[in-house]
């Protein structure tokens, strides 16, 4: 493609440049080729524009910047890098952003089993979708790796126009906050966007609740219809301060639902005077299911086609999935990790609980410090009995990280056990379940590795932990 043609008329460029063909954009100088393209991005840690010429060097025709770089006709000057690379890579895959239609699905918890959920829906119903989440994406029935929630800008780009190209007609995606103020997701413009709660997580990133809560409202400035969790208080702020078309979800609103049951089986519950039974189990499935139900209504489905695909729908691996063990005690695993999270978890599964609840968890490494001890707090508040063990360490000693989640403790009567190893926590949390028992698993969920120092993955998949230590008992 020839820069005059990437560049849409957006910018001036030199006679001598326009027509150069360009073979890749990139905004990582370790990436920069021949007749490349190299925007300039300010991060964290590092600034693009300190190795703009080296960029030069390694062979890249232009680069892109925010300020002059004293490299005359080589550099295009913009306000913003981050958006202009947006721009650049939809415009390099032939805008895909602009071939489908987009349901995007934002907050702190339930963003992953709601998505899943409309996949679900609408592939019942005759359309092929693509899926961009926390666990996987899809494309169809084909299942991609991803490493972040909201993929980086060309890769985002590049999975677009890999979903078009194969026949998907609607895109179904994790809009992450990350996502959002990196401006990873570049041109995309959402048919719907679903605001499901906000609770703490990510302050080692955005520093304050304040800044979170902007990041995920910049999703519906870019979106025609929100669908907005009402119960949340965040919810009710968002849904007074946005202008487009919107509608409320929760215990009251225009997608308004109530409990009937919910067992280790399933859930019942009825939503708009319709009495819904799904093999999902939990209350904070019914808000997921539900914020998927008034999708769909949205995206133009009747209920006759919305309902039968929903009760159908298992769920999602990770998201208080029932690990078989053949005992007379309960396995659950589930990705709870933030406080709210794990005091969702933990009240469903206490209804169901016959005997004592076991909770065993862990606070990442190199994390927000601060939902430690509010982590402890919230599995105090409904279990009956906790293991405090590790999570992801990363660059940081687990027994450091055991000791700020311990300060959560020191107003509760719950008791605890400390087993640092998670394999050994799993397996000793095993050993002395007693019939009638529920031991969550939380905080892994569908993740099947753990992090160590200098960023050292080792394969960890709880579902096998959990196999060879039953192996061990037998």
């Amino acid at each position: 493609m020839k820069l005059s043609e990437l560049l849409e008329n957006r910018v001036p460029v030199s006679e001598n440049l326009k027509n150069t063909e360009i073979s890749m954009i990139t905004d990582d100088n370790r990436k920069v080729v021949s007749d490349s393209i190299f925007v300039c991005v300010k991060g964290e840690k590092f600034d693009g524009h300190t190795v703009a010429g080296k960029a030069l060097e390694q062979g890249a025709v232009i680069v892109i910047a925010e300020h002059d770089l004293g490299l005359g006709e080589q550099q295009i000057i913009v306000e913003d890098s981050r958006a202009f690379y947006g721009m650049l890579c939809a415009a390099w895959f032939g805008h895909p952003e602009r071939k489908m239609k987009f349901i995007g699905v934002t907050g702190t918890n339930g963003k992953t089993t709601t998505t899943s959920v409309i996949k679900h829906i609408l592939t019942a119903n005759g359309h092929k979708v693509g899926l961009i989440g926390t666990i996987q994406n899809e494309i169809g029935d084909e299942v991609i790796h991803t490493d972040n929630t909201t993929p980086m800008t060309f890769e985002l780009m590049q999975l677009y126009d890999q979903m078009y190209r194969k026949g998907c007609d609607t895109v179904v995606m994790e809009v992450s906050s990350f996502g959002l103020v990196q401006k990873r997701i570049g041109l995309t413009h959402f048919d719907i966007a679903v605001f499901t709660n906000l609770t703490q997580d990510h302050l080692d990133y955005h520093k304050t609740m304040e800044n979170y809560y902007q990041a995920k409202k910049m999703l519906f400035q870019i979106c025609d219809k929100a669908i907005i969790n009402t119960d949340d208080d965040y919810g009710k702020r968002l849904y007074q301060e946005i202008s487009c078309e919107k509608y409320a979800y929760g215990n009251t609103g225009d997608f308004s639902y109530q409990p009937v049951s919910v067992k280790a089986s399933g859930t019942e519950f009825i939503l708009n005077q319709e009495k819904i039974s799904m093999l999902m189990t939990g209350y904070f499935n019914i808000a997921n299911a539900s914020a998927a139900y008034a999708v769909c209504r949205l995206y133009g489905l009747e209920n006759n086609q919305i309902l039968p695909a929903l009760q159908s729908c298992t769920g999602v691996r990770g998201r208080c999935e029932v690990i078989p063990t053949g005992k007379d005690f309960s396995v659950i695993c589930d990705y709870a990790h933030t406080p709210d999270a794990i005091e969702n978890i933990l009240e469903n599964v206490k209804l169901y609980t016959e005997h004592e609840l076991i909770c065993l968890f862990g606070c990442g490494g190199n994390r927000d410090k601060t939902k430690r001890p509010l982590m402890a707090q919230a599995a105090a508040k409904f279990a009956d009995r906790l293991i405090i063990t590790s999570d992801n360490p990363r660059d940081e000693n687990p027994e450091a990280i055991i000791q700020d989640i311990l300060t959560g403790l020191k107003d509760t009567q719950t008791p605890y056990e400390i087993v640092v190893d998670r394999r050994e926590a799993i397996a000793h949390a095993l050993k002395t379940a007693q019939s009638g028992d529920v031991i969550v698993l939380a905080g892994k969920g569908h993740e099947d590795y753990q992090i160590f120092a200098n960023n050292y993955h080792t394969h960890f998949d709880e579902r096998e932990v959990v196999a060879e230590a039953l192996k061990e008992l037998a």
